[in-house]
């Protein structure tokens, strides 16, 4: 029987998501021990339907490729799984001589591979199934980061503080950029960083606190008062102390609800009640997208959490993710591990209170020690000979 390895991504893409998949099918290529190399067309639902990617024949120079590809090469999915469809999956691995599944992608996808982890267990069949941490949002538990962060990190910093040179030089309104992460701030925080530049954000609003609509608009008075510009930064799952989104949905799937645009929302609140000129942005797929601002740190952290996980499958070991331990900040140090999916599977990891500013309004100095080191080289520098303004 030959020994087969199948890769599987699911959710939302990233900068370095194809980086993992090139560390697993290099290690899989290096070991000796894998036939073939499986990647699932648009994943769990490419399984089921048995579309299954050789990867066995692309030279090196092809695969190297990945590791500047951003989304997915074997395409990536959302799919509703049921427990039938995790019992139909083992036959289909048993079919096509699968002994090795490795499932990259964030909360939902490890909860996934948990789950197909206990299915092939229970049913006596010696499949290994390991994880790899995907996530922009940075919200799998455990890992003190997950590749796909650093990146989009790094584009929200780099962003804003081109955002923050643009209204520098015409200071004429108040910018609301909107970040990614609807129940965890990390990305809408990594803006900060653009501040070490000298051209950061005013103010900072995560989804970890309760949002106000009064205390803003506060906010934004006080600071008209001193300038004439001000770029904000807001993530979109800002809620109310009641826990209700500051914007109503729009629709329903049966997986998900969409809501309307926060910075919209935002800029519509400063025009209608400060009588300002406001606008509102949001680069959405475009953070998770940019190769132009990929973190060299975040794509070799992927690439060996890809090599990590498919060198654990072989080994035997089975429903574990790879994880990522912090040793040091200065100089940035740190080690990756193995940790049992149950402690991960679904498990929502937010902003801790010290990251945080006391008004809620920003971040604190601990945060930007811990996220500086993973956007990779710092920001380029900038030149500027005009002063802000004051309001007129």
């Amino acid at each position: 029987m030959d020994n087969n390895l199948l890769i599987i991504h699911g959710g939302g893409p990233t900068a370095v998501l194809n980086a993992s998949l090139y560390g697993a099918v290099l290690a899989a290529k290096k070991s000796g021990c894998v036939d073939h190399i499986y990647g699932a067309n648009n994943g769990t639902g490419g399984l089921l339907r048995e579309e299954l990617i050789c990867l066995d024949d692309y030279s090196p120079e092809q695969l190297k490729l990945l590791t500047v590809t951003p989304g997915s090469a074997i395409g990536t999915s959302r799919d509703a799984i049921w427990q039938e469809d995790y019992d139909a999956m083992v036959p289909i691995l048993e079919k096509h001589h699968i002994r090795y599944v490795l499932f990259n992608g964030g909360n939902g996808t490890m909860d996934t591979c948990g789950k197909l982890h206990k299915t092939c267990a229970a049913s006596g069949k010696e499949i290994c199934v390991m994880g790899i941490p995907k996530t922009t949002d940075n919200d799998i538990a455990v890992t003190d980061h997950s590749p796909g962060f650093g990146s989009a990190a790094r584009f929200m910093a780099a962003s804003a503080q081109e955002l923050c040179a643009d209204v520098r030089s015409l200071p004429i309104h108040v910018v609301v950029m909107e970040a990614s992460g609807r129940n965890a701030g990390w990305i809408t925080a990594a803006a900060a960083l653009a501040g070490e530049k000298g051209y950061g954000p005013d103010l900072i609003y995560l989804p970890e606190r309760a949002f106000d609509e009064d205390a803003f608009i506060r906010d934004v008075e006080e600071l008209l008062k001193q300038k004439s510009g001000i770029v904000v930064v807001a993530s979109e799952g800002l809620h109310d102390a009641q826990g209700n989104p500051v914007v109503k949905p729009i629709f329903k799937t049966e997986r998900a609800t969409y809501f309307g645009d926060v910075s919209s929302h935002l800029a519509n609140l400063v025009i209608d009640r400060l009588g300002y000129k406001a606008r509102g942005e949001k680069p959405g797929l475009l953070g998770r997208a940019s190769i132009a601002w990929q973190s060299p740190v975040d794509r070799d952290e992927a690439i060996l959490a890809g090599e990590m996980a498919c060198e654990a499958a072989i080994r035997g070991e089975s429903g574990k993710m790879v994880a990522f331990r912090r040793v040091s900040d200065e100089p940035y140090q740190m080690t990756p591990f193995l940790v049992d999916i149950d402690e991960v599977m679904m498990y929502e990891r937010t902003m801790p209170d010290e990251f945080i500013n006391a008004r809620g309004n920003g971040v604190t100095d601990a945060f930007l020690k811990w996220c500086r080191p993973l956007i990779g080289e710092p920001l380029p520098d900038m030149i500027s000979f005009n002063r802000m303004s004051g309001r007129k």
